[in-house]
């Protein structure tokens, strides 16, 4: 009666295990909508913070604003600019996604103090995810996209307007914050 109440318990616990294995793998390969675009098939980590945010779900078919960020750089006020465009249009339909990104060695080697140079000192309320790289080989799946679509970052703060369907329309250099007339485009071009 032992060993058949340890064979029970035994079989019992493999088919759970195996159906969390099935259950995992499924999750895994098929957490991402048909309606989202392959771009955004990334789940990736919010800025100081243990959240992971799937990119489908963030962007959920509205047009994107994609910035590459980092807290010691020169361009560091554009968070103002770019967290002004997202209260303008975030209600019409538009995403501003920044990354923070050690690729031009301008950002902080902590997370807390690039966390603390965009939310405290510049009051953003837009998405900001962890940092990775932007640019080259190694480059998060995400920019390599990107550069396919385009180019890779020229530095940091280099702007990505990319359009419901997952398509680079517009990028702006490092100097240029994308203008009203640009946003406006995309927007219309989207239906929003």
């Amino acid at each position: 009666m032992r060993n058949s109440l340890k064979q029970l318990f035994f079989i019992g616990a493999l088919s759970l295990t195996f159906a969390g294995i099935s259950v995992q793998a499924e999750e895994s390969e098929g957490s991402y909508p048909e309606s989202c675009p392959e771009i955004y098939h990334h789940t990736m980590k919010q800025l100081h913070s243990s959240k992971m945010l799937n990119l489908c779900d963030v962007t959920d078919g509205k047009s994107v604003l994609l910035v590459n960020t980092a807290s010691h750089c020169g361009f560091t006020d554009q968070f103002g600019d770019l967290e002004a465009i997202h209260e303008k249009y975030k209600d019409r339909g538009l995403v501003v996604l920044g990354v923070s990104s050690d690729s031009f060695n301008q950002e902080a080697k902590d997370e807390a103090e690039a966390a603390e140079v965009c939310f405290k000192n510049f009051g953003v309320t837009f998405t900001m995810l962890s940092t990775v790289p932007v640019k080259g080989e190694n480059a998060h799946p995400l920019f390599k996209e990107v550069a396919s679509q385009d180019q890779y970052p020229r530095w940091n703060f280099y702007k990505y307007m990319i359009n419901p369907e997952g398509k680079v329309v517009h990028s702006n250099s490092s100097f240029r914050i994308p203008d009203e007339e640009v946003i406006e485009n995309l927007l219309s071009s989207a239906g929003l």
